[in-house]
């Protein structure tokens, strides 16, 4: 049997308490939903803008002048057992704990607070995510310069959230390709990819920004090891360009030659007859 999920009242609206999503949901219109990660994380529970008049987080520009900040209680007290339940924990065992110790893998969080940085395994090798350096700096390799993240920011994918690169097995470093006259798969190289740096090191990356060290974990969460994902040529549409820089070349090599023969055709024409 389904269970029912609680609800919560919010400034006289019923919001069905959907831990499984992590939103709230009005009961009177499910299509109206607020996100928690839409929330302010305030420790013990979350804050946002409430708008009674769009019985949600105010639009942009919206002209609802009655904006109250409201104030809700962390997940755990609100719904314990779809906690329970989707942190994989007992509901005895969550009695007790905040949502940032059942959210947050806390065994990999007090790691990175020791200083062991997270690792990524790139096609057999480890990689130390070293935000401080900006890279992926490759283990026991002291002359490879690794993967610097400035230099592949453009290699992000957004709809796939993750940098998709040209990489060297050998030499364990990230390749440019030459986009407008490369005419064949490399060869030396293979395509690999894997999440962005805020995600595979995000107590660093808080770090650096300047940030509290565990902004943002309860939405990505914190691991200590990554597997790069090798991705096949043909889904990173190379083909394509190879195939058009094979077209180009043909083309200009096909208006060389015709300049070639004009020239030498006017060569010939320039002599005149022979006496």
């Amino acid at each position: 049997m389904k269970r029912e999920l609680p609800v919560y009242n919010i400034e006289g609206t019923d919001f069905i308490v959907d831990v499984a999503n992590l939103q709230f949901q009005e009961k009177a219109n499910p299509e109206n939903v607020i996100p928690v990660f839409d929330m302010r994380d305030v420790g013990d529970g979350y804050v946002f803008d409430y708008s009674p008049k769009e019985k949600n987080i105010p639009a942009l520009f919206s002209d609802d002048t009655d904006v109250r900040t409201v104030k809700i209680p962390e997940l755990v007290q609100l719904d314990p057992v779809g906690m329970a339940e989707k942190y994989g924990y007992t509901v005895h065992n969550v009695q007790g704990k905040t949502d940032f110790e059942l959210m947050v893998d806390q065994q990999a969080f007090g790691r990175r607070l020791m200083g062991q940085l997270p690792t990524v395994d790139i096609s057999g090798h480890t990689f130390f995510v070293d935000i401080r350096m900006d890279m992926l700096r490759p283990k026991d390799d002291f002359l490879s310069n690794g993967i610097v993240f400035r230099q592949i920011d453009h290699y992000y994918n957004d709809e796939q959230k993750a940098y998709i690169i040209p990489y060297n097995p050998k030499t364990h470093e990230f390749k440019e390709l030459d986009y407008d006259n490369i005419t064949a798969i490399p060869s030396d190289l293979i395509v690999v990819s894997f999440p962005h740096e805020s995600v595979l090191d995000p107590v660093g990356f808080n770090g650096k920004g300047g940030w509290d060290e565990t902004n943002g974990l309860k939405e990505t969460n914190i691991k200590s090891h990554f597997e790069a994902k090798v991705v096949d040529w043909k889904e990173t549409g190379i083909e394509e360009t190879i195939q058009e820089n094979i077209r180009k070349q043909h083309k200009q090599q096909q208006q060389s030659k015709q300049i070639d023969e004009s020239r030498k055709t006017g060569k010939r024409q320039r002599r005149g007859p022979k006496l």
